[in-house]
Protein backbone atom coordinates (compact mmCIF):
# COMPACT_ATOMS: atom_id res chain seq x y z
CA UNK A 1 0.00 0.00 0.00
CA UNK A 2 1.66 3.21 -1.20
CA UNK A 3 1.30 6.67 0.34
CA UNK A 4 -1.49 7.83 -1.98
CA UNK A 5 -3.44 4.60 -1.38
CA UNK A 6 -2.80 4.87 2.37
CA UNK A 7 -4.24 8.39 2.46
CA UNK A 8 -7.29 7.49 0.36
CA UNK A 9 -7.91 4.35 2.43
CA UNK A 10 -8.23 6.31 5.66
CA UNK A 11 -10.31 8.97 3.94
CA UNK A 12 -12.67 6.24 2.71
CA UNK A 13 -12.89 4.74 6.20
CA UNK A 14 -13.57 8.04 7.96
CA UNK A 15 -15.61 10.05 5.44
CA UNK A 16 -19.24 10.91 6.18
CA UNK A 17 -20.68 9.46 2.98
CA UNK A 18 -20.71 5.85 1.75
CA UNK A 19 -17.34 4.08 1.72
CA UNK A 20 -16.28 2.59 -1.61
CA UNK A 21 -15.99 -1.04 -0.48
CA UNK A 22 -15.28 -2.30 -4.00
CA UNK A 23 -12.25 0.01 -4.19
CA UNK A 24 -11.02 -1.25 -0.79
CA UNK A 25 -11.44 -4.87 -1.97
CA UNK A 26 -9.14 -4.11 -4.91
CA UNK A 27 -6.38 -2.76 -2.65
CA UNK A 28 -5.51 -6.16 -1.27
CA UNK A 29 -5.75 -8.26 1.85
CA UNK A 30 -4.42 -5.70 4.34
CA UNK A 31 -7.02 -3.13 3.31
CA UNK A 32 -9.81 -5.73 3.62
CA UNK A 33 -8.65 -6.94 7.04
CA UNK A 34 -8.25 -3.41 8.41
CA UNK A 35 -11.73 -2.52 7.18
CA UNK A 36 -13.16 -5.59 8.94
CA UNK A 37 -11.42 -4.53 12.17
CA UNK A 38 -12.61 -0.92 11.90
CA UNK A 39 -16.15 -2.27 11.44
CA UNK A 40 -15.99 -3.40 15.09
CA UNK A 41 -14.59 -0.14 16.47
CA UNK A 42 -17.38 2.28 17.39
CA UNK A 43 -14.85 3.85 19.75
CA UNK A 44 -13.00 5.07 16.64
CA UNK A 45 -15.75 5.55 14.04
CA UNK A 46 -19.42 6.44 14.09
CA UNK A 47 -21.88 3.62 14.64
CA UNK A 48 -23.42 4.21 11.20
CA UNK A 49 -19.98 3.93 9.58
CA UNK A 50 -19.29 0.68 11.47
CA UNK A 51 -22.55 -0.80 10.19
CA UNK A 52 -21.58 0.07 6.63
CA UNK A 53 -18.09 -1.41 6.95
CA UNK A 54 -19.51 -4.67 8.31
CA UNK A 55 -20.63 -5.45 4.76
CA UNK A 56 -16.97 -6.27 4.08
CA UNK A 57 -17.44 -9.51 6.03
CA UNK A 58 -19.71 -10.71 3.22
CA UNK A 59 -17.71 -9.40 0.26
CA UNK A 60 -15.09 -11.78 -1.14
CA UNK A 61 -13.82 -12.25 -4.68
CA UNK A 62 -13.30 -15.79 -6.01
CA UNK A 63 -10.20 -17.11 -7.79
CA UNK A 64 -10.66 -17.86 -11.52
CA UNK A 65 -10.72 -21.63 -12.08
CA UNK A 66 -7.56 -21.65 -14.21
CA UNK A 67 -5.67 -19.90 -11.38
CA UNK A 68 -6.88 -22.44 -8.81
CA UNK A 69 -5.47 -25.27 -10.93
CA UNK A 70 -2.19 -23.38 -11.30
CA UNK A 71 -1.95 -22.73 -7.53
CA UNK A 72 -2.51 -26.42 -6.81
CA UNK A 73 0.08 -27.49 -9.40
CA UNK A 74 2.65 -25.11 -7.92
CA UNK A 75 1.92 -25.28 -4.19
CA UNK A 76 0.14 -28.50 -3.24
CA UNK A 77 2.40 -31.30 -1.95
CA UNK A 78 3.10 -34.29 -4.18
CA UNK A 79 1.02 -36.45 -1.83
CA UNK A 80 -1.99 -34.26 -2.62
CA UNK A 81 -1.75 -34.96 -6.36
CA UNK A 82 -1.26 -38.66 -5.69
CA UNK A 83 -4.33 -38.82 -3.43
CA UNK A 84 -6.93 -36.57 -5.10
CA UNK A 85 -8.76 -38.20 -8.02
CA UNK A 86 -11.45 -35.54 -8.56
CA UNK A 87 -11.50 -31.79 -7.91
CA UNK A 88 -14.42 -29.41 -8.52
CA UNK A 89 -13.06 -26.15 -9.93
CA UNK A 90 -16.24 -24.29 -8.90
CA UNK A 91 -15.76 -23.09 -5.31
CA UNK A 92 -18.19 -23.94 -2.53
CA UNK A 93 -17.39 -20.67 -0.75
CA UNK A 94 -14.86 -17.84 -0.81
CA UNK A 95 -13.36 -15.57 1.86
CA UNK A 96 -10.71 -12.86 1.93
CA UNK A 97 -7.83 -15.29 2.49
CA UNK A 98 -8.88 -18.30 0.41
CA UNK A 99 -11.68 -20.47 -0.90
CA UNK A 100 -12.90 -24.08 -0.62
CA UNK A 101 -13.68 -26.72 -3.26
CA UNK A 102 -15.16 -30.19 -3.16
CA UNK A 103 -12.89 -33.10 -4.07
CA UNK A 104 -12.58 -36.88 -3.73
CA UNK A 105 -9.68 -39.03 -2.59
CA UNK A 106 -8.51 -42.30 -4.13
CA UNK A 107 -9.92 -43.98 -1.00
CA UNK A 108 -13.39 -42.80 -2.07
CA UNK A 109 -13.64 -40.27 0.76
CA UNK A 110 -15.36 -36.97 -0.07
CA UNK A 111 -13.31 -34.00 1.11
CA UNK A 112 -13.07 -30.23 0.81
CA UNK A 113 -9.89 -28.48 -0.29
CA UNK A 114 -9.09 -24.99 0.94
CA UNK A 115 -6.70 -22.96 -1.22
CA UNK A 116 -4.93 -19.76 -0.17
CA UNK A 117 -5.17 -17.08 -2.83
CA UNK A 118 -1.91 -16.59 -4.72
CA UNK A 119 0.84 -14.27 -3.40
CA UNK A 120 -1.33 -13.08 -0.49
CA UNK A 121 1.35 -13.58 2.15
CA UNK A 122 4.15 -11.77 0.32
CA UNK A 123 2.03 -8.76 -0.69
CA UNK A 124 0.38 -8.62 2.74
CA UNK A 125 3.68 -8.51 4.62
CA UNK A 126 5.00 -5.85 2.21
CA UNK A 127 1.91 -3.71 2.74
CA UNK A 128 2.15 -4.07 6.53
CA UNK A 129 5.76 -2.84 6.55
CA UNK A 130 4.86 0.15 4.38
CA UNK A 131 1.84 1.07 6.48
CA UNK A 132 3.83 0.70 9.72
CA UNK A 133 6.38 3.22 8.43
CA UNK A 134 3.67 5.65 7.33
CA UNK A 135 1.83 5.36 10.65
CA UNK A 136 5.00 6.11 12.61
CA UNK A 137 5.60 9.22 10.51
CA UNK A 138 1.95 10.30 10.91
CA UNK A 139 2.12 9.83 14.71
CA UNK A 140 5.39 11.79 14.89
CA UNK A 141 3.75 14.67 13.01
CA UNK A 142 0.49 14.42 14.98
CA UNK A 143 0.98 12.78 18.43
CA UNK A 144 -2.80 12.90 19.05
CA UNK A 145 -3.12 9.94 16.67
CA UNK A 146 -1.45 7.74 19.29
CA UNK A 147 -4.57 8.09 21.43
CA UNK A 148 -6.95 7.12 18.63
CA UNK A 149 -7.32 3.39 19.23
CA UNK A 150 -3.52 2.79 19.41
CA UNK A 151 -3.04 2.44 15.62
CA UNK A 152 0.35 0.68 15.80
CA UNK A 153 -1.00 -1.99 18.16
CA UNK A 154 -4.07 -2.37 15.93
CA UNK A 155 -1.89 -2.94 12.85
CA UNK A 156 0.27 -5.48 14.71
CA UNK A 157 -2.88 -7.33 15.77
CA UNK A 158 -4.09 -7.47 12.15
CA UNK A 159 -0.64 -8.65 11.02
CA UNK A 160 -0.51 -11.46 13.60
CA UNK A 161 -4.12 -12.54 13.10
CA UNK A 162 -3.91 -12.61 9.29
CA UNK A 163 -0.46 -14.22 9.13
CA UNK A 164 -1.87 -17.11 11.16
CA UNK A 165 -4.80 -17.40 8.72
CA UNK A 166 -2.42 -17.50 5.75
CA UNK A 167 -0.79 -20.68 7.06
CA UNK A 168 -3.53 -23.29 6.67
CA UNK A 169 -1.74 -25.69 9.00
CA UNK A 170 -2.98 -23.43 11.80
CA UNK A 171 -6.51 -24.69 11.11
CA UNK A 172 -5.41 -28.19 12.07
CA UNK A 173 -3.72 -26.86 15.22
CA UNK A 174 -6.72 -24.65 16.07
CA UNK A 175 -9.21 -27.47 15.66
CA UNK A 176 -7.07 -29.69 17.89
CA UNK A 177 -6.82 -26.92 20.52
CA UNK A 178 -10.59 -26.36 20.65
CA UNK A 179 -11.22 -30.11 20.73
CA UNK A 180 -8.77 -30.49 23.64
CA UNK A 181 -10.70 -27.82 25.57
CA UNK A 182 -13.96 -29.66 24.86
CA UNK A 183 -12.52 -32.94 26.12
CA UNK A 184 -11.12 -31.30 29.28
CA UNK A 185 -14.62 -30.03 30.11
CA UNK A 186 -16.44 -33.27 29.33
CA UNK A 187 -17.34 -33.91 33.00
CA UNK A 188 -18.13 -30.38 34.23
CA UNK A 189 -19.52 -28.83 31.04
CA UNK A 190 -20.24 -31.47 28.37
CA UNK A 191 -20.74 -30.31 24.79
CA UNK A 192 -21.70 -33.52 22.95
CA UNK A 193 -23.14 -31.69 19.94
CA UNK A 194 -19.88 -29.89 19.13
CA UNK A 195 -17.78 -31.55 16.42
CA UNK A 196 -14.72 -30.69 14.35
CA UNK A 197 -13.88 -31.93 10.86
CA UNK A 198 -11.28 -34.62 10.26
CA UNK A 199 -8.16 -33.14 8.70
CA UNK A 200 -5.65 -34.82 6.37
CA UNK A 201 -2.27 -33.33 7.37
CA UNK A 202 -0.27 -35.77 5.21
CA UNK A 203 -1.73 -34.26 2.02
CA UNK A 204 -1.96 -30.65 3.24
CA UNK A 205 0.56 -27.86 3.71
CA UNK A 206 0.75 -24.12 4.33
CA UNK A 207 -1.10 -23.29 1.09
CA UNK A 208 -3.56 -26.17 0.69
CA UNK A 209 -5.72 -27.82 3.36
CA UNK A 210 -7.72 -31.03 2.96
CA UNK A 211 -10.49 -31.90 5.41
CA UNK A 212 -13.51 -34.17 5.38
CA UNK A 213 -16.64 -33.07 3.58
CA UNK A 214 -19.33 -32.52 6.23
CA UNK A 215 -22.79 -33.38 4.98
CA UNK A 216 -25.24 -30.80 6.24
CA UNK A 217 -26.04 -27.11 5.96
CA UNK A 218 -24.15 -24.04 7.06
CA UNK A 219 -26.00 -21.74 9.44
CA UNK A 220 -26.26 -19.31 6.53
CA UNK A 221 -28.07 -21.91 4.44
CA UNK A 222 -30.35 -22.70 7.40
CA UNK A 223 -31.20 -19.01 7.70
CA UNK A 224 -32.13 -18.83 4.04
CA UNK A 225 -34.42 -21.86 4.17
CA UNK A 226 -35.73 -20.93 7.65
CA UNK A 227 -34.80 -24.26 9.24
CA UNK A 228 -33.16 -23.17 12.53
CA UNK A 229 -35.21 -23.99 15.64
CA UNK A 230 -34.69 -21.57 18.53
CA UNK A 231 -33.26 -24.41 20.64
CA UNK A 232 -30.38 -24.78 18.18
CA UNK A 233 -29.36 -21.14 18.59
CA UNK A 234 -29.56 -21.45 22.38
CA UNK A 235 -27.25 -24.49 22.27
CA UNK A 236 -24.85 -22.70 19.91
CA UNK A 237 -24.61 -19.77 22.33
CA UNK A 238 -24.10 -22.22 25.21
CA UNK A 239 -21.17 -23.86 23.36
CA UNK A 240 -19.50 -20.78 21.92
CA UNK A 241 -20.16 -18.71 25.05
CA UNK A 242 -18.42 -21.33 27.21
CA UNK A 243 -15.26 -20.87 25.14
CA UNK A 244 -15.50 -17.07 25.07
CA UNK A 245 -16.44 -16.30 28.66
CA UNK A 246 -15.36 -19.39 30.59
CA UNK A 247 -12.13 -20.38 28.86
CA UNK A 248 -11.06 -17.26 26.95
CA UNK A 249 -9.78 -19.40 24.06
CA UNK A 250 -12.32 -19.46 21.26
CA UNK A 251 -13.09 -19.54 17.54
CA UNK A 252 -12.51 -15.92 16.56
CA UNK A 253 -14.62 -15.84 13.40
CA UNK A 254 -17.71 -18.00 13.92
CA UNK A 255 -19.92 -16.34 11.32
CA UNK A 256 -22.87 -18.27 9.80
CA UNK A 257 -20.67 -19.74 7.07
CA UNK A 258 -18.16 -21.21 9.54
CA UNK A 259 -20.59 -23.43 11.42
CA UNK A 260 -22.27 -26.43 9.79
CA UNK A 261 -25.24 -28.28 11.26
CA UNK A 262 -24.56 -31.83 10.09
CA UNK A 263 -27.13 -34.49 9.23
CA UNK A 264 -27.14 -35.65 12.88
CA UNK A 265 -27.87 -32.16 14.21
CA UNK A 266 -24.35 -31.52 15.51
CA UNK A 267 -22.52 -28.18 15.25
CA UNK A 268 -19.34 -28.57 13.22
CA UNK A 269 -16.91 -25.65 13.59
CA UNK A 270 -14.83 -25.06 10.44
CA UNK A 271 -12.15 -22.51 9.52
CA UNK A 272 -10.50 -23.08 12.89
CA UNK A 273 -7.31 -21.14 12.16
CA UNK A 274 -8.66 -17.94 13.73
CA UNK A 275 -8.25 -18.90 17.40
CA UNK A 276 -8.41 -15.94 19.78
CA UNK A 277 -7.15 -15.59 23.33
CA UNK A 278 -9.17 -12.98 25.22
CA UNK A 279 -7.48 -11.33 28.22
CA UNK A 280 -9.05 -12.77 31.37
CA UNK A 281 -10.14 -9.39 32.71
CA UNK A 282 -11.95 -8.72 29.41
CA UNK A 283 -13.81 -12.05 29.17
CA UNK A 284 -14.70 -11.98 32.88
CA UNK A 285 -15.87 -8.36 32.83
CA UNK A 286 -18.06 -9.00 29.79
CA UNK A 287 -19.44 -12.17 31.39
CA UNK A 288 -20.38 -10.29 34.56
CA UNK A 289 -21.87 -7.48 32.45
CA UNK A 290 -24.22 -9.82 30.59
CA UNK A 291 -24.95 -11.87 33.68
CA UNK A 292 -26.19 -8.82 35.58
CA UNK A 293 -27.92 -7.42 32.51
CA UNK A 294 -29.89 -10.66 32.08
CA UNK A 295 -31.13 -10.18 35.66
CA UNK A 296 -31.99 -6.53 34.96
CA UNK A 297 -29.40 -5.39 37.54
CA UNK A 298 -28.30 -2.38 35.53
CA UNK A 299 -26.02 -0.69 38.05
CA UNK A 300 -24.14 -3.95 38.71
CA UNK A 301 -23.85 -4.53 34.95
CA UNK A 302 -22.36 -1.08 34.41
CA UNK A 303 -19.99 -1.61 37.36
CA UNK A 304 -18.69 -4.77 35.66
CA UNK A 305 -17.49 -2.76 32.68
CA UNK A 306 -15.48 -0.49 34.96
CA UNK A 307 -13.23 -3.50 35.48
CA UNK A 308 -11.94 -2.92 31.95
CA UNK A 309 -10.32 0.38 32.94
CA UNK A 310 -6.67 0.39 34.02
CA UNK A 311 -7.79 2.15 37.20
CA UNK A 312 -11.20 3.15 38.50
CA UNK A 313 -12.27 6.49 36.96
CA UNK A 314 -13.07 9.52 39.07
CA UNK A 315 -16.51 9.55 40.64
CA UNK A 316 -17.54 12.31 38.22
CA UNK A 317 -16.66 10.10 35.24
CA UNK A 318 -18.37 7.09 36.80
CA UNK A 319 -21.60 9.07 37.24
CA UNK A 320 -21.38 10.36 33.66
CA UNK A 321 -20.74 6.83 32.35
CA UNK A 322 -23.63 5.29 34.28
CA UNK A 323 -26.02 8.05 33.22
CA UNK A 324 -25.09 7.50 29.58
CA UNK A 325 -25.46 3.73 29.94
CA UNK A 326 -28.85 4.15 31.61
CA UNK A 327 -30.03 6.07 28.55
CA UNK A 328 -28.70 3.35 26.22
CA UNK A 329 -30.39 0.53 28.13
CA UNK A 330 -33.63 2.30 29.01
CA UNK A 331 -36.45 -0.18 28.44
CA UNK A 332 -34.17 -2.77 26.78
CA UNK A 333 -35.71 -5.63 28.79
CA UNK A 334 -39.10 -5.08 27.16
CA UNK A 335 -37.75 -5.07 23.61
CA UNK A 336 -37.11 -7.98 21.26
CA UNK A 337 -34.03 -8.04 19.02
CA UNK A 338 -36.28 -7.00 16.17
CA UNK A 339 -36.99 -3.79 18.09
CA UNK A 340 -33.56 -3.29 19.67
CA UNK A 341 -30.59 -5.20 18.28
CA UNK A 342 -27.76 -6.37 20.50
CA UNK A 343 -25.30 -5.13 17.87
CA UNK A 344 -26.56 -1.57 18.23
CA UNK A 345 -26.49 -1.81 22.02
CA UNK A 346 -22.94 -3.22 22.05
CA UNK A 347 -21.53 -0.58 19.71
CA UNK A 348 -23.02 2.18 21.83
CA UNK A 349 -21.81 0.41 24.98
CA UNK A 350 -18.23 0.11 23.73
CA UNK A 351 -18.18 3.77 22.76
CA UNK A 352 -19.52 4.86 26.17
CA UNK A 353 -17.15 2.57 28.07
CA UNK A 354 -14.09 3.82 26.19
CA UNK A 355 -15.00 7.51 26.18
CA UNK A 356 -16.48 7.89 29.67
CA UNK A 357 -14.89 5.09 31.71
CA UNK A 358 -11.46 4.67 30.06
CA UNK A 359 -12.20 1.00 29.29
CA UNK A 360 -9.63 -1.01 27.34
CA UNK A 361 -11.08 -4.05 25.61
CA UNK A 362 -7.71 -5.11 24.19
CA UNK A 363 -7.39 -6.04 20.53
CA UNK A 364 -8.24 -9.67 21.36
CA UNK A 365 -11.36 -8.58 23.23
CA UNK A 366 -13.12 -7.32 20.13
CA UNK A 367 -13.61 -10.79 18.60
CA UNK A 368 -15.95 -11.46 21.55
CA UNK A 369 -17.96 -8.39 20.49
CA UNK A 370 -17.92 -9.62 16.90
CA UNK A 371 -19.13 -13.09 17.97
CA UNK A 372 -22.04 -11.54 19.86
CA UNK A 373 -22.86 -9.44 16.80
CA UNK A 374 -22.93 -12.62 14.68
CA UNK A 375 -25.31 -14.21 17.22
CA UNK A 376 -27.48 -11.09 17.18
CA UNK A 377 -27.63 -11.22 13.38
CA UNK A 378 -28.66 -14.88 13.49
CA UNK A 379 -31.49 -14.15 15.91
CA UNK A 380 -32.71 -11.06 14.05
CA UNK A 381 -32.90 -13.04 10.79
CA UNK A 382 -34.59 -16.11 12.28
CA UNK A 383 -36.36 -15.24 15.56
CA UNK A 384 -36.78 -11.44 15.72
CA UNK A 385 -39.40 -11.77 18.47
CA UNK A 386 -36.84 -13.06 21.02
CA UNK A 387 -35.51 -10.97 23.92
CA UNK A 388 -31.94 -12.13 23.48
CA UNK A 389 -30.23 -10.88 26.64
CA UNK A 390 -32.92 -12.42 28.87
CA UNK A 391 -32.69 -15.70 26.92
CA UNK A 392 -28.92 -15.76 27.52
CA UNK A 393 -29.55 -15.93 31.29
CA UNK A 394 -29.78 -19.73 31.82
CA UNK A 395 -26.58 -20.31 29.84
CA UNK A 396 -24.76 -17.64 31.85
CA UNK A 397 -25.84 -19.39 35.07
CA UNK A 398 -24.51 -22.66 33.67
CA UNK A 399 -21.19 -20.99 32.78
CA UNK A 400 -20.76 -19.84 36.37
CA UNK A 401 -21.63 -23.22 37.85
CA UNK A 402 -20.00 -25.55 35.31
CA UNK A 403 -16.93 -23.51 34.46
CA UNK A 404 -16.10 -22.23 37.94
CA UNK A 405 -16.44 -18.56 37.03
CA UNK A 406 -15.20 -16.46 39.95
CA UNK A 407 -17.55 -13.97 41.55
Amino acid sequence: MRLGTFIRFFREIRKDGPTDLDWIQRQGLLAVKLTQIFALRPDMLSIEKCRQLQKMYRNAATIPSEDVVRILEQRAPDSFHESVVWFDEVPLAAASVGQVHRARLATGEDVVVKVVKADHKKSFQRDVKRMMRMMRVAIALSPKLRKVGNPIALLRHVEDYTTRELDLRNEIRGGAELKAVQESLSDDFPMPRLKFPKYFPDISNEHVLVSEFVSGKTLEECIVDKSIPWGNLVELFRIHGAYMFGIGTFHGDLHPGNCIIDDSGNFVFVDNGAICEAPRNVSLSLFKFFEELSKNNLDSAFEALLGLAEERPSEERVVRFKNRMSEIYQGYGDKSVGEQSLTDLMMRTVRAAVEDAGADFGEEGFPIIRSLMYMDGLVIRTHPEVKLIAEMGPSLVEFREGLGMER
